[in-house]
């Protein structure tokens, strides 16, 4: 299993144009419905027992591209259009559409992230670089940086400030936090769970029933790894600078089976897209405790590993042996008899 961080706005789009359509470049505008219908692929699904706080759907439900975009690209609900347009009564405000289209705060945007600072010192390289009789965009030396940076935070340092700064240390501290980009929200974490490649390879090369075997052992071990993160890794924290560590009630994500790999090899894997979204026990909206889910990632992995070894041994009856690698690492746990060829 691996792990990334996925981020809010445009972050997101990563979800829709190529985990939710297989990996795949060629959706273009399409909506997700049509790419499915066009090309045959199972449609993604919600999962998680989070969703059992998410009024108007269930786990098992399709996922569709106006629902990712209210969840993952703005930190809303994801059927937040659809429940304002049915908010019906008198005196209605503007805090009550608020209320029936969030969950907790949204997602904090920045569509710019580079910093005044930053672009006034590289409009400074550039004139130096022409000045110079050289390319705008040209590598500018170490110390001619350096020199360039200090000027323009000092600049900086006395319209903040309106002095000049103390020393050295101070200056540099400024300097430190203006180059800083400015951080765009987590919208969710991609979890991704691959079987060994003597699974996949088995699986394409089977009869149809023994393919949907061992589809099926591949979907109970993602199952077992997301409980084990539910009942062990999954948090939020409360209170003064995130003090409290506390207890939610399940994940909220959406599930995509991919069967190939972008090379067009057979590569069964699901992608988990689980929402920054959790809901505390006493019904509030906040975000995943980060650190502790990504301590959990090489447990959340081995149990998937060893799940679906026990899953697939039980229906199958095959067994799994150590093979090791050409490059003499880790020996992976194959299934004994798919030939490495």
């Amino acid at each position: 299993m691996s792990l990334h961080k996925i981020t809010a706005g445009s972050g997101y789009d990563y979800l829709t144009r190529q985990v939710a359509v297989q990996d795949s470049t060629e959706k273009g505008h399409l909506g997700l419905a049509s790419y499915y219908t066009e090309r045959g692929e199972t449609p993604g699904q919600w999962v998680g027992s989070g969703m059992a706080g998410i009024d108007g759907l269930d786990a098992g439900d399709v996922v569709t591209a106006e629902q990712m975009q209210n969840l993952f690209g703005a930190g809303l609900h994801p059927l937040a259009q659809q429940r304002m347009d049915a908010l019906q009564g008198p005196g209605l405000t503007e805090a009550d559409y608020l209320a029936v289209s969030r969950l907790g705060s949204p997602f904090k945007i920045h569509a710019n992230d580079v910093s005044p600072f930053r672009v006034e010192v590289a409009k400074r390289l550039a004139a130096l670089n022409l000045l110079e009789g050289a390319p705008a965009r040209s590598a500018v030396a170490a110390d001619e940086r350096a020199r360039i940076r200090t000027e323009v935070g000092r600049e900086f340092f006395q319209a903040e400030y309106g002095r000049d700064p103390v020393d050295a240390r101070e200056l540099a501290g400024l300097i430190a936090k203006l180059s800083r980009p400015q951080t765009t929200a987590i919208a969710g974490f991609d979890l991704t769970f691959s079987p060994v490649k003597s699974v996949s390879t088995l699986w394409a090369l089977a009869d149809p029933h023994t393919a949907a075997i061992i589809e099926r052992a591949h979907h109970a071990a993602v199952a077992d790894a997301l409980k084990l993160i539910e009942d062990h890794a999954l948090f939020t924290r409360t209170g003064a600078k995130g003090v409290r560590q506390v207890n939610v009630r399940g994940l909220v994500a959406a599930a995509f089976t991919h069967r190939d790999s972008r090379a067009g090899d057979p590569d069964l894997h699901t992608h988990v897209a689980v929402a920054n979204k959790v809901q505390t026990l006493d019904g509030r909206w906040l975000s995943i405790d980060g650190r502790v889910l990504f301590k959990a990632k090489v447990t959340a992995s081995e149990t998937y590993n060893t799940a679906l070894e026990r899953h697939l041994a039980d229906a199958l009856g095959v067994q799994f042996v150590n093979r090791t690698t050409s490059a003499g690492r880790r020996p992976v746990r194959e299934i004994d008899g798919v030939d490495p060829a």
